[in-house]
């Protein structure tokens, strides 16, 4: 395989900036550009200072060097890294020497995808690569921290044994049957041998419930009437003012998205324009959007002016989203208070303008999402749809082997059933994938990693 080289810090100022190669000729491309303070041969797992020097024998940077010889490196092959000076010329100037040396560029997510294809890590541990760097709140990261450290592979992996140990044992019986020293399998040990693993699969199918709320955060929309306050709770929630916020009914023309982190949980904040019958062209697009956000929700913050009584507008906005998750939020509470006449549990009162009640909003939410149980460390969370779809095909294939047993027909008939679950096991792994698949996974990797 070629050597192949990129920038894995990100672009800007900064303290250093890494550049690493690896593969066969990372050591021999480095030494054409590097010269070390002191002379001698490069030693495994060690730093080194010196310079990199172009090819007309100017200084270009003070840098440090390590390299790390295979198969005891990330990727299992011969690694350089260059730890440069931060910034956009030093790295970027180091980066071009090595090209012009004999190095690749690397393609997104090419070296962890090396790592992977030379047994460093299952594609589990690869996928939580990416899921680390690009997490949004620390309970996401735990999440993929456990999945990098193996514990996903490693319950897939202990599923997918016990399945094919109860394989061998029903095909053995149906090929040699004359053998006494093989144990006859029984319709009830294969049955319970089935239930044991649904239910094990099915534990993890349903996490993932938790886990695309750890990963994706909740969506959340913020709907109302005009001049309710949604721009006012948005920005009391983010704690800055990235929404305008006047007295005249209709400021907010479109939707705005920011994200926020709630105890540990990402929410997708959306404040919407405010819903309501209008002849203004543009107000009416923003309106539609709002109704689009409030269709796509998976929490809606339903907000009333509580200094006045319910209108019309605001009992059939009621009405859309009561049957979803939602919060009804009384606001300006710091003003005239009157009476709220709707029999509903999720009520919260607030002042988006002196911040009252955000506290209780909060825990209102925590509640409603039981985000106190998402604690990633103490149990296994499926956080990816790839890993959730076949391991929801798994199990549908062994539910419908045990079916099979059940209703008395044939033991051999439920082995194409076995036989495909395992494949859709061993496909979370990746020790069966194919190329295409396998490509469309690390394409969404960063350049660098």
């Amino acid at each position: 395989m070629k050597t192949i080289v990129a920038i894995s810090t990100p672009a800007g100022n900064g303290g250093i900036g890494i550049v690493r190669m690896s593969g066969d000729s990372s050591l021999e491309i480095l030494k054409k550009i590097f010269k070390p303070v002191k002379s001698g041969d490069f030693e495994p797992n060690v730093m080194r200072l010196g310079e990199i020097i172009d090819s007309e024998g100017n200084v270009v940077d003070q840098v440090l060097v390590s390299y790390f010889k295979a198969p005891k490196s990330y990727t299992g092959e011969d690694i350089c890294e260059v730890n440069c000076h931060g910034g956009y010329i030093a790295s970027k100037k180091v980066l071009e020497l090595l090209l012009e040396n004999g190095a690749t560029p690397a393609a997104g997510g090419e070296f962890t995808k090396r790592a992977f294809l030379n047994g460093k890590m299952d594609l589990t541990q690869a996928e939580a690569v990416a899921d680390l760097i690009n997490s949004k709140t620390e309970k996401e990261g735990k999440a993929s921290a456990a999945q990098l450290e193996g514990k996903l592979g490693r319950n897939i992996r202990e599923i997918k044994d016990g399945i094919v140990d109860l394989l061998a044992d029903i095909e053995a019986d149906i090929d040699y049957p004359e053998y006494e020293d093989i144990e006859d399998v029984k319709n009830e040990r294969i049955i319970s041998t089935l239930d044991e693993q649904i239910e094990k699969l099915d534990k993890l199918e349903k996490s993932f419930e938790s886990g695309k709320i750890l990963k994706n955060g909740i969506l959340t929309a913020i709907i109302g009437k005009p001049n309710v306050g949604k721009s006012s709770l948005m920005n009391v929630l983010l704690k800055e003012d990235r929404a305008i916020v006047t007295e005249i009914a209709g400021t907010t023309r479109d939707t705005i998205e920011e994200y926020v982190n709630l105890k540990g949980i990402s929410l997708r904040l959306v404040d919407t324009a405010g819903i309501r019958d209008t002849e203004d062209i543009v107000e009416n697009i923003g309106v539609e959007k709002s109704k689009k956000a409030l269709n796509d929700a998976e929490l809606v913050l339903f907000l009333v002016d509580g200094s006045k009584e319910l209108s019309d507008e605001d009992k059939k906005l009621y009405e859309e989203i009561k049957t979803k998750n939602h919060i009804v939020i009384k606001n300006k509470i710091d003003l005239d208070e009157k009476e709220l006449s709707l029999n509903d549990g999720n009520i919260v009162k607030i002042s988006a303008k002196t911040g009252e009640g955000i506290t209780e909003l909060e825990d209102k939410i925590e509640e409603l999402f039981n985000l106190k149980n998402l604690e990633s460390e103490n149990e296994l969370i499926i956080t990816n749809i790839r890993h959730k779809d076949l391991i929801n095909k798994a199990k549908n294939g062994l539910i419908k082997a045990n079916n099979t047993v059940k209703d008395g027909l044939p033991v051999d008939m439920i082995s194409i059933n076995i036989q495909e679950a395992i494949k859709d096991l061993c496909e979370i792994l990746g020790e069966s994938i194919s190329d295409d698949v396998l490509n469309r996974i690390f394409e969404k990797f960063c350049v660098g990693k």
